[in-house]
């Protein structure tokens, strides 16, 4: 290939990418760097957090909630709290989220009094500390949004109707589209799977062969195949319904068969490839899954 671009670059037509798919796949790569930023913020802000509220994870269900980094950037540590009254902070609460629980107030106020003196040498510098990591959190969160909403806008420039598929939301939709690219580019499911790093690999000596699983292929979408893999097997909270029970009973009829749970889910991923693939192909909704008795795990091209 180096020979080729050295000698004959003269010769070499000019790459025309899609823009669109381009595109799109800048925006899915922008998002996943602001999700992770995200996380290494929260990060941060636990760690700093723990050393003035001790207690904090009972003061809030979610760290990144609006009420809470309202609070961190009003009261980055206790001594901001001093003289408030309950009435005072729910009223505060209620000004940035509609609703928000009374008693909620309260037991802030009772935990900060359970936790004694947290005061730290340069106290003043870790609350300023505390606050930026709660900016950069909100700015963070915003900012993903624009790009969510950007993402919506964008998929409409494409004829595929993958958010059809239950459990697919606009960002994966837009991974798969952006991983897999122009489908046309795959003569049939099984050379997609083995893009995505499902199909598995045949190794073969003297006439005898073995198929083994393999960390090849575009591990991003391997990785949403994964997950959307994980979500329609999985059962609802409390009642253990299934939320999708055809690919449930498919994925326990598997490990039934004697596969474990992770080969299962791998059969599980080898048909979602085939679905998404179809959609594409053929442009049109989704269609309930009908397992048959073919394991999808061993077709191969």
């Amino acid at each position: 290939m180096a020979t080729v671009l050295i000698n004959q670059l003269h010769k070499l037509p000019d790459a025309k990418p899609e823009d669109s798919y381009w595109t799109l796949s800048q925006l899915v790569s922008r998002r996943d760097i602001l999700a992770k930023e995200g996380i290494r913020l929260k990060n941060g802000l636990h760690e700093h957090i723990c050393v003035a509220y001790p207690s904090y994870q009972k003061l809030f269900s979610a760290i990144d909630g609006k009420t809470a980094m309202y609070f961190w950037k009003t009261y980055p540590s206790p001594g901001h709290l001093k003289g408030k009254s309950a009435d005072e902070l729910h009223s505060e609460f209620q000004s940035v989220v509609r609703g928000s629980k009374k008693d909620r107030a309260a037991k802030i106020l009772d935990c900060v009094r359970d936790d004694g003196d947290t005061f730290r040498d340069y106290q003043e510098s870790r609350d300023f500390i505390t606050r930026s990591y709660a900016r950069c959190l909100e700015n963070q969160k915003e900012e993903i949004s624009f790009i969510e909403a950007e993402i919506k806008r964008m998929l409409e420039h494409f004829p595929y109707k993958l958010t059809t598929i239950p459990g697919v939301q606009t960002v994966t939709a837009a991974k798969l589209i952006a991983g897999i690219g122009d489908i046309s580019r795959f003569r049939n499911a099984n050379k997609l799977a083995r893009y995505c790093g499902v199909a598995p690999v045949t190794f073969s000596s003297s006439g005898k062969g073995k198929e083994v699983s393999t960390r090849q292929g575009n591990r991003m979408l391997n990785g949403v195949f994964y997950f959307m893999a994980v979500t329609v097997v999985a059962v609802q909270p409390g009642s253990r319904k299934p939320y999708q029970p055809v690919f449930r009973e498919y994925f326990l009829r598997k490990i039934s068969e004697g596969k474990t749970p992770s080969q299962a889910l791998v059969c599980i991923m080898r048909r979602l490839v085939s679905i998404v693939y179809g959609m594409m192909k053929h442009q049109t909704e989704y269609r309930p899954f009908e397992p048959t008795e073919q394991t999808p795990g061993n077709q191969d091209s």
